[in-house]
């Protein structure tokens, strides 16, 4: 029987960020190379997190990440992952339309 996860992943501010659920601590945080709106989804021992076209693997214990995959010819917007709530993709979808409105303003 697989034991129940003791932390919450987040993605906030180019950083996936694992907090303790008991006490609220974080017990650690990973800078995605600059990006600023980050998916995530876990599968146990995984973190799966996407930013701005980007996918990333994260060990679940440490932050570190195990992979990347640039999903080359796919373009740069918000990776929605399975059982992603419908809030939370419409959040996502109003993110990259201001990141887009962002960056054709520069």
């Amino acid at each position: 029987m697989a034991s129940s996860p003791t932390s919450l992943i987040i993605g906030l501010g180019g950083h996936v960020v694992a907090i303790d659920f008991s006490t609220g601590t974080e017990l650690w945080r990973t800078k995605l190379k600059g990006r600023d709106f980050v998916t995530v989804f876990t599968d146990g021992g995984r973190v799966f997190a996407g930013a701005q076209g980007l996918l990333f693997c994260l060990d679940r214990a440490t932050g570190h990440i195990l992979w990347e995959n640039k999903l080359k010819g796919l373009g740069l917007g918000v990776i929605a992952f399975e059982g992603l709530s419908e809030i939370v993709a419409a959040a996502a979808a109003n993110a990259a339309k201001k990141a887009a409105a962002t960056a054709a303003t520069t």
